[in-house]
């Protein structure tokens, strides 16, 4: 059953440059889409018009099949994004703190946040350092961080922007298993990304966006044989040439 549903997207900055063109994409529920492109493609424009960041010059975003704009607010919970720089999603003097921002700007009480704060550290292995400055923690835990700060707002769908950039091999793990954990926890995972070989195993869709435009959209081990025509580095092989790297985890 499709939960997020781009129909005809299309984005013109003010200075006439388009970002992207015509995208139509559905998702479905509990999907592990990956969406790749080289950089400059377009992709982080698209995927921040579905979760209502920026509004398309036409087109539209459908959420379990309404509007994204009949309720923006229920929209943004229902949709974690975790951008690509951790560190602008850290708004707390304490893991736990920024943790607990989103419950309770919707007023919960404290015990509830409280709560929910410790389920969210817990999910993320993050527990032992509630207490700690979230600038002190190391770039794969701060991605962990902005994961907990999402998980606190109980999103039914997940989105992360190229989320291994600038992260050594400790962290790369630390974040693949996050998401496969999230993804075997029922979570749809809309991952965004052009280091394809990390998560490409993992996946049960990929899409790919070229200058603007959906250029293919298909299982990955149909689509992947594609991706160097479009500027995306192929991952390492295996014996039926698809990128695995499950090694990792």
């Amino acid at each position: 059953m499709s939960v997020l549903e781009a129909q005809n997207l299309t984005h013109v900055f003010p200075d006439g440059t388009k970002a992207i063109e015509d995208i139509s994409l559905r998702i479905d529920e509990g999907e592990f889409i990956i969406i790749a492109g080289a950089n400059g493609s377009g992709k982080t424009v698209f995927i921040r018009h579905l979760n209502g960041l920026l509004t398309p010059t036409s087109g539209r975003v459908l959420i379990d099949g309404e509007p994204i704009n009949k309720n923006m607010g229920g929209a943004r919970r229902k949709i974690g994004l975790i951008f690509q720089d951790s560190d602008s999603q850290i708004v707390g003097q304490t893991v736990a703190e920024d943790v607990a921002f989103g419950p309770e700007n919707l007023n919960l009480p404290p015990e509830e946040v409280g709560r929910i704060v410790s389920a969210s550290l817990e999910a993320v292995g993050l527990s032992e350092h509630a207490t700690q400055s979230p600038h002190t923690l190391s770039g794969g835990q701060k991605r962990k961080l902005a994961v907990a700060g999402v998980l606190a707002m109980k999103p039914d769908i997940i989105m992360f922007d190229e989320p291994f950039t600038g992260l050594d091999y400790p962290g790369v793990v630390q974040v693949l298993r996050q998401l496969i954990e999230l993804h075997e926890a029922g979570h749809t995972i809309i991952l965004v990304t052009h280091e394809l070989e990390k998560a490409l195993a993992h996946a049960d869709r990929l899409a790919i966006i070229h200058n603007g435009k959906l250029a293919e959209d298909g299982k990955p081990e149909d689509v992947i044989r594609l991706a160097e025509a479009y500027s995306i580095r192929m991952p390492l092989r295996n014996g039926d040439g698809i990128g695995t790297m499950t090694w990792l985890v």
